[in-house]
This record gives C-alpha cells, structure tokens and sequence, in this order.
C-alpha cells in the first residue's frame, strides 16, 4: 500500500505502508502527523485534505486528530465515485 499527495505546485514523497494493513492508528501516525501536517503548513491556509471512505481514513482518531490540527477535509458522500486525480497517475 502506498500514499502520496499532490496539488498545483507542490507534491509530498511516495510512503510506503511495508508490512500489515493500514489501520486509523497507521494513517495518522505514518502520514498525517509527519507528512500530511508539514503539507498543509506549506501549503497554507487554502489547504483542503481529500481522501477517500476507507476505514482508517473515516476513524474518530483520525477526525480528532485533523481537528487539532485544524487542518479541513473535503467530504465525500458515501458511495460516490473517487474522483481522487492521483488514481490517473
């Protein structure tokens, strides 16, 4: 399993999840905290994180930590389609 983000003008590394699934705890402690965070600092105050339903993605720690943080979620409606550009890559 792997993660990256992109946007106009900016890209982070390629993580790669090596062993296990990717549990809530996994997702904030491997990507959110040390990557998704610095992210959004250089990104600025315009900085909206999209992600996907899956699981870890949608967990309490997950949206208690993004909103410590203060960093915005786009939401996506259940079941709608992933219009995540990086699935085009």
């Amino acid at each position: 399993m792997v993660w990256a983000g992109i946007s106009l003008g900016y890209r982070t590394d390629l993580h790669i999840y090596r062993r296990g699934s990717v549990s809530a705890v996994r997702y904030r402690d491997e990507v959110l905290d040390p990557i998704v965070k610095l992210y959004a600092a250089v990104v600025g105050p315009s900085f909206v994180l999209m992600d996907d339903n899956a699981r870890p993605h949608r967990a309490a720690i997950v949206d208690n930590f993004l909103e410590s943080e203060g960093i915005a979620r786009m939401e996506w409606p259940a079941y709608s389609p992933d219009l995540n550009p990086i699935e085009n890559l």
